[in-house]
């Protein structure tokens, strides 16, 4: 809900897609600092405890957005502001979420685990914009600003019944920046992990900068309004989820490389297809496949770097795969959105399209053997440097 009432409030006040590159670095520019921070502290604290701390800061985050937007002192530059204090909880705790899930299922669940964790947040994807629709129709982004706030609230409350197995306390004294290098050497050393890691950061810069630019798209290329903002974001859920729930039934038949292999080839197809798409509902339909193939990839990607990582170190190396995507992701939607303005999205989306088909072939001619890597399940744990 406050994506789409954010996107929809910078397109409308300032006219500018700009500022929509300027939200989206905003909001995850802060991972630089709370990635690798939390995945320190992810693999030495209670996971289930660091993620309610995180929620319980962007309640608060989001309910000085509320009042903003409610008293009418909302400007661009502080939805920024706000944006990267949001910005920076969300990315200390988003490796807390990654590295629990292997805690609590089996090891040849994991893929299922990841993709059924990528359903459950695309249903936000679906359900929040068609409840923003509502909110902005009869009420105001303020209001929006407000129910998300309450949601920071409820899943503080549920992780109070979240039980793990535990495991044993640190007894050394923490050192952030030399335990984030041991994590960091170990995730080149083991190919199984860096291969996704540099994987994340290629679509993200190329491919995922298309949701921060839908509001653009809706409003000023297809001139759908508010409405076909909500449409565009709640297809790409719908794509999410079903592919979230029938890709890893599709992968124990036939293989996770395949279906990795598969979604990214997708995603180049569907992306140039929404680029072209002359109307509302072409652009939906083109959404819906997009969303399924963009969750597939996210998913196969965190699934190899959650099998290959050492257990000591998982958070981490899943901290260092979520500043990838939050790195280049920032950087990509500023350039897109940049280019955007001066030659609009239609251009720029397929343009998008064409570089991500151009690094699959390039990939797949001269280095292969990156998709063996990535596609193999270590039949052990992986070991440490130091053993």
């Amino acid at each position: 809900m406050q994506t789409v009432a954010l996107g929809v409030y910078l397109t409308e006040t300032t006219h500018n897609p700009q500022w929509l590159g300027l939200l989206t670095v905003a909001a995850w520019s802060p991972a630089l600092i709370g990635s690798p921070l939390g995945g320190v502290i992810a693999d030495r604290w209670s996971r289930q405890r660091w993620i309610q701390l995180n929620n319980l800061v962007m309640a608060a985050t989001a309910s000085a957005l509320a009042i903003a937007a409610l008293t009418k002192h909302l400007t661009p530059q502080l939805a920024c502001y706000l944006a990267l204090g949001e910005g920076l909880c969300s990315s200390a705790s988003w490796s807390a979420w990654q590295s629990l899930l292997p805690d609590l299922v089996d090891r040849d669940e994991v893929l299922a685990a990841v993709s059924l964790s990528s359903a459950q947040f695309n249903l936000g994807r679906i359900i929040g914009p068609m409840l923003a629709g509502v909110a902005l129709a009869f009420g105001s982004p303020g209001l929006c600003f407000a129910l998300n706030a309450a949601s920071f609230i409820f899943v503080v409350f549920i992780f109070s019944f979240v039980r793990s197995a535990p495991r044993p306390k640190p007894t050394t004294k923490i050192h952030v920046w030399a335990e984030t290098v041991v994590g960091a050497k170990q995730a080149w050393a083991v190919r199984g992990c860096r291969y996704p890691i540099i994987a994340v950061g290629t679509v993200a810069i190329i491919a995922s900068p298309f949701i921060a630019l839908v509001p653009a798209m809706a409003i000023q290329t297809l001139h759908a309004g508010k409405v076909g903002v909500s449409w565009l974001v709640t297809a790409q859920g719908v794509g999410a989820v079903l592919g979230a729930v029938t890709l890893p039934a599709l992968a124990k038949r036939t293989s996770r490389l395949a279906v990795l292999r598969g979604s990214l080839a997708t995603i180049a197809v569907a992306l140039a297809l929404y680029g072209l798409a002359p109307n509302l509902a072409c652009a939906v339909a083109a959404l819906v496949v997009l969303g399924g193939a963009y969750v597939g990839t996210l998913t196969g990607l965190n699934t190899a770097v959650q099998l290959h990582a050492p257990l000591s170190e998982r958070s981490r190396i899943l901290s260092l795969y979520t500043l990838s995507l939050s790195i280049f992701y920032p950087v990509g939607a500023l350039a897109q959105a940049s280019f955007a303005k001066s030659w609009g999205v239609r251009p720029v989306t397929v343009a998008a399209a064409g570089v991500l088909a151009l690094v699959l072939v390039a990939v797949t001619a001269l280095r292969p053997t990156v998709w063996g890597e990535m596609g193999s399940t270590p039949t052990a744990l992986p070991v440490l440097l130091a053993e």
